[in-house]
């Protein structure tokens, strides 16, 4: 068994279906098949239950996940720590983020923190924000780029925070994409495209709430496991979605965003660590995403109008 078989395993777990994780790694969907069912041979049992819409993990999957995972990250770790052992002025700070950062603050945070501290190692993990709270707590990771809930705020320390409040992702053809604002009811009949739950399960039922409170449950036409499939599905005209409003700024000319009137769900973006850690990489952190932050919000709110 190798670790390129554990990271194969991992994105497979973690995208829901072979399809998806061949894109995740560049590679195509046979080779992949193939490897997995390897590492199933290798271990002696089945870790998928391969179903016509996707895979599920069974219960040997499950418990192997979290293994992999570990072997992965301490396998990072050392890498990294042995590279710094080259550069003893350096530092490793490891970064969690989820998934709906990966395409707006994450890779301005990076660019902005190498910036700042260009001798640094960096770890990045894409963990959803229990999954953060939980590595926090077992210091896997040091900070996490999240959308934590009023409950999280109990189990880590926010450092930074704005508010991206939810939005209508429309297809610029579409009736409502006439409106500056919409009332979330008036959508009620419309067909939706949702974030794939087994990736972002609190965020996913933020949204039924969302609706639930306008009155109606949403007719769900397909989901998708990132923001841009989001984008994609919504710009192919399957449907509208309801989106962070930083979502602007990857949308295409297809895709209008509109902001929800009177949402009764507020949706943040944060920097959180775990309580009392004083290394001076996460205070360097914070002031990044600060600025960050800052440029992110003016940028947004310019391009929404």
């Amino acid at each position: 068994m190798e670790l390129r078989h554990l990271r194969y395993f991992v994105t497979v777990a973690e995208a829901g279906s072979l399809s998806g994780a061949a894109e995740k790694l560049f590679i195509s969907q046979p080779p992949l098949s193939t490897q997995i069912k390897q590492l199933e041979h290798e271990i002696g049992t089945p870790l998928f239950i391969r179903q016509s819409r996707g895979i599920l993990l069974t219960a040997a999957g499950t418990r192997f996940l979290k293994e992999a995972k570990e072997i992965l990250e301490h396998s990072e770790r050392a890498k990294a720590l042995a590279r710094q052992a080259d550069n003893p002025r350096g530092g490793l700070i490891r970064i969690g983020f989820v998934p709906s950062a990966s395409h707006t603050v994450l890779p301005r945070f990076m660019k902005q923190l190498r910036r700042q501290r260009p001798e640094i190692e960096v770890i990045v993990r894409e963990l959803v924000t229990a999954e953060q709270l939980l590595a926090l707590d077992e210091n896997r990771i040091d900070v996490g780029i999240a959308r934590p809930s009023a409950s999280a705020r109990y189990h880590a320390w926010v450092a930074q925070q704005i508010n991206d409040p939810l939005c209508l992702a429309i297809p610029s053809n579409h009736p409502l994409s006439q409106h500056k604002a919409i009332k979330l009811e008036a959508a009620a009949e419309e067909s939706f495209v949702f974030f794939t739950r087994f990736r972002a399960h609190t965020y996913y039922d933020q949204i039924i709430g969302l609706c639930t409170d306008a009155g109606f449950s949403p007719r769900i036409s397909c989901e998708a496991s990132t923001i841009y499939g989001v984008l994609d599905l919504v710009s192919s005209e399957l449907g509208i979605a309801i989106v962070p409003a930083s979502s602007v700024l990857l949308a295409t000319e297809n895709v209008t965003i509109r902001v929800i009137e009177n949402p009764t769900r507020r949706s943040e973006m944060a920097l959180i660590q775990a309580p009392g850690n004083q290394d001076p990489l996460i205070y360097d952190a914070s002031t990044c995403m600060k600025k960050v932050f800052e440029e992110l919000v003016k940028d947004r709110d310019q391009k929404i109008g």
